[in-house]
């Protein structure tokens, strides 16, 4: 039977938080709008009078869909160019989805995102459903076709890969532009000793360049390395602006709830450098630069009343 006009807005109703769930589990959103748009095609297909439960059902076939596509894009992964980073989004992105409790907002962290790499699909899709978007372990199990024990010691398991034993602190965007506007002013004093203060002693900095513009694959690990890198990263050259294809404008923005500097040049972004911080100093950084991973955020930047640059010209 073809759709009815009341079926495409029951589906474009649920939309939003297909999208969300779908970024959740693949870390990318052009990966995440193809799932849903397949969900969509689906639901065409069907006969949707005789579904019961219209948001169980489509919950069903979108994360069995991901669950595919995370199983393919591992083998993929094998092959990338340098280490693999989510696809950050900025503030503001209707895809983030809900951010009303702190596991929510944590769920969509980017270093939690880049921890959840290390899960198995079904880690995953029960650890996004439960932690996220608070399905119970009952619904979990008809969406996967597991036990509701199964569920509850597979949630357990993914929380405990996921955690790395650091305790991530909340930041709201104000106190996200003081911490990015520190670092900056520390980046771009040409000295390590002020980023060392910022920094933890083990602290980590990974970029990901997708094999189409250069970045650090391999983690500088250690306050006083990333601090020397950070102070390259940051000098002006003109190597670099031939890279970008410009002068870039360094912006003080958040990403995935955490703060970012952001790099534009010329009305695109080129950059977006993720910090996670905890109680004691920036821990890590994590610096996306593939240009595929960068459309969506140039998209959301030409939308955004983004003020005018910390610096320009680097």
């Amino acid at each position: 039977m073809p759709l009815t006009m009341d079926d495409v807005d029951r589906f474009e109703a649920s939309r939003p938080r297909l999208e969300a769930i779908a970024y959740r589990l693949l870390g990318s959103a052009a990966e995440a709008e193809d799932a849903v748009q397949e969900t969509f095609l689906r639901w065409q297909a069907t006969d949707v009078d005789r579904i019961e439960v219209h948001e169980a059902w489509l919950t069903k076939v979108l994360t069995n869909l991901c669950l595919n596509q995370l199983t393919s894009a591992r083998a993929r992964r094998e092959t990338y160019v340098g280490r693999w980073l989510p696809e950050p989004l900025l503030a503001g992105d209707p895809m983030l989805g809900p951010a009303d409790t702190a596991e929510q907002r944590e769920s969509v962290s980017y270093a939690v995102l880049t921890l959840m790499e290390r899960l198995s699909p079904n880690e995953r899709a029960v650890y996004v459903l439960r932690e996220a978007f608070d399905y119970p372990h009952r619904e979990i199990a008809e969406i996967l076709d597991i036990t509701e024990a199964a569920s509850q010691q597979i949630f357990h398991r993914a929380k405990k890969h996921v955690a790395d034993g650091r305790a991530r602190t909340e930041i709201d965007a104000a106190a996200a532009r003081r911490i990015v506007e520190e670092f900056l002013a520390a980046a771009t004093s040409g000295q390590t000793e002020p980023l060392v203060r910022l920094l933890t002693q083990d602290a980590t900095s990974i970029g990901d360049g997708g094999g189409k513009v250069p970045a650090h694959a391999k983690a500088f690990e250690g306050a006083i390395a990333v601090a020397k890198f950070l102070r390259g990263l940051f000098k002006p050259a003109e190597a670099k602006r031939a890279i970008v294809g410009g002068s870039p404008a360094i912006y003080a923005w958040t990403a995935n709830g955490d703060p970012a500097v952001v790099a534009v040049v010329d009305g695109r972004v080129v950059a977006i450098m993720c910090l996670e911080v905890t109680a004691e100093g920036i821990t890590a950084l994590r610096n996306q630069v593939n240009p595929d991973k960068l459309e969506r955020a140039t998209a959301q930047w030409a939308a955004a009343d983004h003020g005018e640059p910390l610096f320009d010209g680097l």
